[in-house]
């Protein structure tokens, strides 16, 4: 059985949302480095750091953040 993974529409509300990877980590207080793991699944962000995002998005976690389901 596989494990559930991570899923994330970071890039896609970021775009909507016209901030560039730089603005987003400066609104939540990371690096554009960090944004950019996070989007392309290299890095699960700290409980703090996705509640930052949200908050900054203006949307619910699970807008943002989601669970692939285990595969059997």
């Amino acid at each position: 059985m596989s494990e559930e993974t991570l899923t994330n529409r970071l890039k896609i509300l970021r775009a909507e949302r016209t901030l560039t990877q730089a603005d987003l980590a400066e609104l939540t207080g990371t690096t554009r480095k960090s944004i950019n793991a996070i989007e392309t699944g290299r890095m699960v962000p700290s409980t703090l750091l996705a509640l930052k995002l949200v908050r900054a998005l203006g949307v619910p976690l699970e807008q943002v953040f989601g669970l692939t389901p285990p595969l059997r």
